[in-house]
């Protein structure tokens, strides 16, 4: 069994209806793509599945630990619980905290002092701009700076699945390439991901399985390599 299943789910705004029988899996150790245009549903897809949005219909299935949860049953707090985070679009920090104290809310769950700290020294190893920022606040750290502490303020949570909202949004192109360098390291270090981008072409190229989503539909799907050279992903979201 995949680790997450959603199946045939539909979710409205009002009278809006924003995800339409939208179905899609993810295995356990790839990345999983979803690439699509602003307003597409991209965003509702992932907050649905971390339980701040309900579907109307369909379930999404986590299979963590022996066990199958029904998500759309299950509220954000316990979702958490049971190893799945998400980064935010817009990465979200608390600004007035520092970059210490905002790893720290990351592990809200942790009651271990002592693993708490093995965690942060975790992330001050991969992240090391963190670490040299690590007493400044939050809001004061540059774009990428504050992605690469919201991935690190998930990561703290040890997910089994991470859903990364937009993470390239808003940043320099060196940044947007740092930050997909993070998210292939992290992948290679067994960490599952389930990735929305506008940055078609740098998704592509990191992810395992892609799915394109077009108001609310998934209209294509298949190994990310072959729909990096289908000449219908070409002309809509790599610019050929």
């Amino acid at each position: 069994m995949a680790l997450l299943e959603v199946n045939e789910i539909n979710v409205f705004y009002g009278h809006i209806h924003a995800l339409k029988n939208v179905s899609l899996k993810v295995e356990k150790g790839n990345i999983v793509t979803l690439i699509g245009a602003n307003g597409a549903g991209k965003t509702t897809l992932l907050t649905t599945i971390s339980g701040i949005h309900r579907p109307a219909t369909g379930t999404i299935e986590y299979n963590y630990n022996d066990t199958t949860y029904n998500l759309e049953k299950v509220k954000p707090h316990k979702i958490v619980a049971l190893k799945l985070t998400q980064v935010p679009e817009g990465r979200q920090v608390f600004a007035n905290l520092s970059v210490d104290d905002n790893l720290e809310m990351g592990a809200f769950l942790q009651k271990d002092k002592k693993h708490i700290k093995e965690l942060k020294e975790k992330m001050y190893e991969l992240f090391p701009r963190l670490l040299e920022r690590k007493n400044y606040k939050a809001g004061t750290l540059s774009g990428g700076e504050q992605q690469m502490l919201a991935i690190a303020r998930a990561l703290m949570a040890e997910p089994e699945l991470l859903l990364l909202d937009e993470p390239s949004m808003g940043l320099s192109p060196l940044f947007v390439q740092d930050v997909f360098n993070i998210i292939k390291r992290i992948n290679e270090a067994g960490q599952t991901i389930l990735l929305v981008e506008q940055n078609a072409n740098m998704a592509l190229k990191i992810a395992d399985y892609a799915y394109v989503l077009e108001t609310g539909k998934i209209v294509l799907e298949g190994n990310a390599s072959e729909l990096l050279s289908n000449a219908d992903v070409k002309k809509a979201y790599l610019g050929a």
